[in-house]
């Protein structure tokens, strides 16, 4: 497909994911309301009720039935959607779990939020990272342009790497706020998305029964090693997304970079990690310091799970690695433990900021990154 004819419309991050959706043609969504998600799902409501989209909308009693609706519907063969955000993510978790094990490809988009006490609406990455150890592949969008393309590329991802994908779009940042974006024409998505066909491994039939998940008769580590089996997937479905990224481009005009997207980097003796929106000010905030004379670049990781192990050990050609985390764990942000494992700690400066939603922007970033190259801060640093 060589013609590239484009919509451009100005869309809420929530509306990114459900046109892009509709026009990835599911056959199952499961629907439950939360803020910051619920636009999401109303609006692919609109879309099935006024027969723009061909698809089954179940309202479900709750998150955990959304879960158990599309990890069924995917274990059938259909392509199945959902959405939910914060204390909606971890009262399905435990489904999130059985969908992972069974390789059901299921996509899911998670409106970051923080998770109470006390009651927030507001940003955070608490939520979706919980979802980090299950076997989950993990994206994070930058920009309503990238909510709208990782979700068509989320379908594909899936039912290539056959693992269930989680779309981190950032509550309120992306999800209400409202960018240019370019919608390509349906034809477009068909030639890169076709219908899914129902090869899946351990498929569900009408007349063939099977079991899945069921107590072990014998070795219970012989069954365990299912987890493992995940794992390999997730080292398999690197090259399939970095490959899926590169055929979207050709056809959209628009690749990201794979797992993740260096910026500014190649020149650098200093290196900035994020994810999610708040990539976008930490660049402005990398160009003004390049302006000043700060030898400075930035690592945004577009892919959280499968972690991007060989990209983070490039790090150690930095001087400075200043990881910022907008989530906390008793032994800092969940990013700077994993990437720590990783690159010498001298070297690294985990920053906590922006938890509970609070601003964070790029004359913060600017002056906090100065001062991590500057060596005012400690390893681990929690800005209020």
């Amino acid at each position: 497909m060589k013609t590239l004819s484009v919509q451009k419309t100005a869309l809420t991050g929530n509306y990114a994911v459900a046109y892009a959706v509709k026009m990835a043609k599911p056959h199952v969504i499961a629907a439950y309301p939360i803020t910051p998600q619920t636009s999401i799902v109303e609006k692919l409501a609109e879309f099935v009720e006024r027969g723009e989209l061909n698809a089954r909308f179940v309202n479900v009693e709750s998150e955990f039935a959304a879960m158990s609706v599309v990890y069924g519907a995917a274990m059938v063969g259909a392509r199945a959607f959902t959405a939910t955000s914060s204390h909606g993510l971890l009262y399905m978790y435990e489904v999130t779990w059985w969908t992972a094990l069974s390789r059901a490809p299921v996509v899911m988009a998670v409106v970051t939020r923080t998770i109470g006490p006390p009651w927030n609406i507001h940003v955070e990455h608490n939520d979706i990272l919980t979802l980090r150890d299950s076997g989950w592949i993990i994206a994070m969008a930058e920009t309503v342009q990238e909510t709208f393309d990782l979700t068509i590329q989320a379908f594909k991802i899936a039912e290539t790497a056959i693992l269930p994908v989680a779309i981190g779009v950032d509550g309120f940042i992306l999800s209400h706020s409202t960018e240019p974006v370019e919608i390509p024409q349906q034809e477009i998505v068909d030639y890169f998305l076709p219908p899914r066909k129902p090869d899946i491994p351990l498929l569900l039939r009408p007349g063939e029964p099977i079991t899945f998940g069921n107590l072990p008769s014998d070795n219970k580590i012989h069954a365990r090693h299912k987890v493992s089996t995940v794992y390999e997937a997730h080292e398999k479905a690197k090259k399939i997304i970095n490959h899926i990224d590169e055929e979207y481009g050709k056809i959209t005009g628009r690749r990201y970079g794979g797992l993740v997207e260096w910026y500014r980097a190649e020149d650098a003796k200093h290196i900035v990690v994020c994810a999610g929106a708040w990539c976008s000010d930490a660049k402005h905030a990398v160009n003004a310091l390049r302006k000043d004379g700060m030898s400075i670049g930035l690592m945004r990781l577009r892919f959280i799970r499968p972690f991007p192990r060989e990209e983070v050990e490039k790090l150690e050609d930095y001087d400075t690695v200043i990881i910022y985390d907008r989530d906390i764990t008793p032994l800092g942000g969940i990013l700077g433990i994993e990437i720590n494992s990783l690159v010498s700690r001298p070297k690294t400066i985990n920053i906590i900021a922006g938890i509970a939603g609070v601003d964070f922007d790029s004359h913060r970033f600017y002056e906090t990154i100065r001062n991590a190259v500057e060596g005012r801060y400690r390893e681990l640093e929690f800005i209020i």
